[in-house]
């Protein structure tokens, strides 16, 4: 008699690649260089609506703090709108008035500008610099070049604001579809609960980016717009503003913010003033967005130094000004798509600086999924 079959007891061999691992990351690096390309060539649009989903998501608990009132929803939607126009024209019109003063009050410094340059030929020439070399180097300066070189980090600045009218559009037909949309996102919870998830994290993550950084970027700018004032530097309240809106761009933001009022005060106070500027600045901004402000938006976002960095050089490449003040939103959205939406994919999060999560780490270690991940596993 023959024995019983053992197959039935015989574990199934572990299933295999289709297709090899390495080709995958091939397929998936050529659908990054694709997407990004496309984001580039319609940088004109994908800009302005991403500025108009990051504003909605903003004034989004005004919405909800009057439907808890219990305040017709038109109305809610109504308030969300007059604070986001308030904070847009408030910011651009601010910014148009002081360029506008700006450039009219550089022309006054050529004199003070040819004055400079002569001491620093004659210093040149106590090194022993010939004066060829002299007028080779220092020929292409002029106020012109200087004004037009401000003039074009502002403008970049105000740019923001070109298609204001567009965003406008944008915030009024979002603000009527945010009148229902916790019941949409309720009804995906219930049907894909690990989608919700992601995208709660993501509206969360981006709100919480979004105070702290409106926050510091406040007390910066009321800093360096006193001390501006108190060194006589013209325009305090322009540079003030600048350094607010910089505020948002990581890692680099008080470097481009510093420059302008660096160089007006160069201009009119000559290179002493130029220099206190230059340390007031850096100290003020290295205690606060080197310091503390880091340690809040890591909480708030769980993105490490390098990925921060990384997000605004491509976001700024991809989409100029606007990607680099939102490159960390724009990097949260990606995030919550690609990682936080599958959770075989969420170990991800540690590699790129999320903090772990305490309660989830030992279930981990023993072989046994998250309660989050078994949810999105049954789907």
């Amino acid at each position: 008699m023959s024995e019983p079959s053992t197959d039935a007891a015989t574990p199934a061999p572990p299933a295999e690649w289709s297709i090899p691992r390495g080709l995958i990351v091939l397929l998936s690096l050529g659908a990054a260089v694709v997407t990004i390309a496309g984001l580039k060539a319609f940088s004109g649009i994908v800009g302005p609506v991403f500025l108009a989903l990051m504003l909605t998501i903003a004034v989004q608990p005004i919405q909800s703090w009057a439907r808890r009132k219990g305040w017709p929803a038109w109305l809610g939607m109504a308030a969300a709108l007059v604070a986001v126009v308030a904070i847009l024209f408030g910011i651009g019109g601010a910014l148009a008035l002081s360029a506008v003063q700006l450039a009219s009050l550089l022309p006054d410094y050529a004199d003070k500008l040819n004055e400079l340059l002569d001491h620093v030929r004659g210093w040149l020439s106590d090194l022993g610099v010939s004066s060829d070399q002299i007028h080779k180097a220092l020929s292409g300066i002029d106020v012109g070049k200087a004004a037009g070189w401000i003039e074009q980090v502002l403008g970049g600045v105000l740019g923001v604001f070109s298609n204001l009218f567009f965003v406008l559009a944008l915030l009024l037909f979002m603000a009527v579809d945010g009148i229902t949309m916790d019941r949409r996102l309720a009804m995906v919870a219930r049907e894909r609960p690990a989608i919700a998830q992601a995208l709660d994290s993501f509206v969360t993550g981006t709100r919480k980016y979004l105070i702290v950084s409106t926050v510091f970027g406040a007390i910066v700018a009321v800093i360096d717009g006193g001390a501006l004032w108190l060194m006589g530097v013209p325009l305090p309240i322009l540079w003030a503003l600048l350094s607010f809106i910089t505020n948002y761009i990581p890692n680099v933001g008080f470097v481009i913010g510093v420059i302008p009022p660096a160089l007006l005060a160069l201009l009119d106070g000559g290179p002493v003033l130029m220099l206190w500027v230059i340390v007031i600045y850096s100290v003020i901004n290295f205690v606060i967005q080197s310091i503390i402000q880091p340690k809040f938006v890591g909480d708030a976002v769980g993105l490490g130094v390098t990925i921060t960095f990384l997000s605004l050089v491509v976001w700024a490449w991809v989409l100029g000004a606007l990607g680099a003040l939102l490159a960390i939103p724009l990097t949260l959205l990606v995030k919550a798509l690609l990682l936080d939406i599958d959770p075989t994919t969420r170990w991800a999060d540690v590699l790129i600086g999320a903090p772990m999560d305490k309660k989830a780490a030992p279930q981990r270690e023993s072989g046994r999924s998250a309660p989050a991940d078994t949810a999105g596993a049954k789907e």
